[in-house]
């Protein structure tokens, strides 16, 4: 478990260390909003809808181990080559590239972690997991900040390959110790899916899709941090440097909701999930104000809701299905969370061209939206 932790947040410290300020390099590459979010999003949605590939491929091959570490390999090596780019076309690929291995390596990752945390619950430990991931969240962004005050972006990018090679040689020596995560799941092994049965690997119980379901809603309703960036560069609302320092705050509430919400998780189930939508709704609110200090506080929020995010709701799908299907699972929950997180950033980008107004009732009303589609959930759990 700790192992994995370590890994998690070398990786962690290089690629947060670059979405800390891919929004405002982009605008310095001649980006709008609009863009920004297109962009950013589309990196979401690459590393959450591949996994409806990955994950499957997880399953049948039962190899976790190559399939986690050619992920990390491809994230290592996409984020310093920002330091070379020098056209907005080139950003964008790396940005995207950066996000294709995090597609490639999730879940397996999620897979043997689900495995491995069977005798501590898993809100626990998918918790602890998020809470190591922040450290090298925090760490990355202030490494960069340091670098972009004393040499602008391409400095910040290019030191993230010292910590990235790191990762990859943990990664390697985790694998010689820890060969098969799977055997300490208790209980005998479970036999791969037959290839004559493709229908039913994809059919999961309905409270699994109404989870899916409110999952997008409330990801239709969440900014990325970059067009949040965004605002604050070509606003001139904070200095360049501060921008990633901003982002580590938020790392480091993330950390810490997502210890609170695991906690919160194992003792009363989805329904500590109820907050969610709200503090979606308050981010635009305060992080796309002109007041720093309001912009601080949003960085907070935004922080809480993204550690309960990354934690407690993928706790919740390895409650949800089938032991044997669990990469095919989380394939299938993060394309839906993609896909609706995509489609949010890009309608975010474009209405904060309109005005910041649009932006707060859009995001306001969908999340009412997702926190009516939550409490079906909480019924059937009662």
């Amino acid at each position: 478990m700790v192992g994995f932790g370590v890994v998690a947040l070398l990786g962690d410290f290089v690629y947060e260390g670059a979405r800390s300020v891919v929004g405002p390099y982009l605008a310095t590459l001649g980006a709008s909003a609009a863009v920004v979010g297109v962009v950013t999003g589309a990196g979401e949605a690459v590393a959450l809808v591949l996994r409806l590939a990955s994950g499957p491929l997880s399953d049948r091959t039962r190899r976790p181990w190559p399939i986690t570490i050619a992920g990390y390999a491809i994230t290592m090596v996409a984020v310093p080559l920002l330091a070379a780019t020098q056209l907005l076309w080139q950003a964008v690929l790396a940005v995207v590239g950066e996000r294709f291995g995090k597609a490639v390596r999730s879940p397996a990752k999620a897979t043997m972690l689900a495995a491995a945390s069977a005798g501590i619950g898993r809100g626990r430990a998918f918790s602890i997991q998020e809470a190591l991931d922040q450290i090298g969240a925090v760490a990355g962004p202030l490494l960069v900040a340091g670098m972009v005050a004393l040499s602008g972006y391409r400095l910040g990018f290019a030191v993230l390959a010292v910590p990235g090679a790191v990762a990859l040689v943990v990664l390697a020596l985790l694998r010689r110790a820890v060969p098969r995560p799977e055997a300490y799941e208790s209980g005998p092994a479970r036999p791969a899916s037959s290839a004559g049965g493709a229908a039913s690997r994809w059919r999961f119980s309905r409270r699994f899709w109404g989870y899916g379901a409110f999952t997008a809603l409330t990801m239709l309703g969440y900014a990325t941090f970059a067009v949040l960036a965004f605002h604050l560069q070509v606003r001139h609302v904070l200095p360049s440097y501060q921008i990633p320092i901003v982002y580590a705050v938020a790392m480091g509430v993330d950390a810490l909701a997502a210890l609170g919400s695991g906690w919160v998780y194992d003792r009363i189930g989805l329904r500590g999930l109820i907050v969610l939508p709200v503090l979606a709704a308050v981010v635009p609110v305060l992080s796309f104000s002109t007041s720093a200090g309001l912009v601080w506080l949003g960085a907070v929020v935004w922080g809480a809701a993204m550690g309960i995010h990354e934690s407690t709701m993928k706790a919740a799908v390895a409650d949800l299905v089938p032991a044997d299907r669990r990469g095919t699972g989380y394939g299938l929950f993060t394309t839906v969370y993609g896909l609706a997180w995509l489609a949010g950033s890009a309608v975010i980008g474009v209405l904060y061209g309109v005005s910041v107004g649009a932006v707060i009732v859009f995001v306001v009303v969908v999340q009412a939206v997702a926190l009516a589609a939550f409490l079906p959930l909480v019924l059937r759990q009662r």
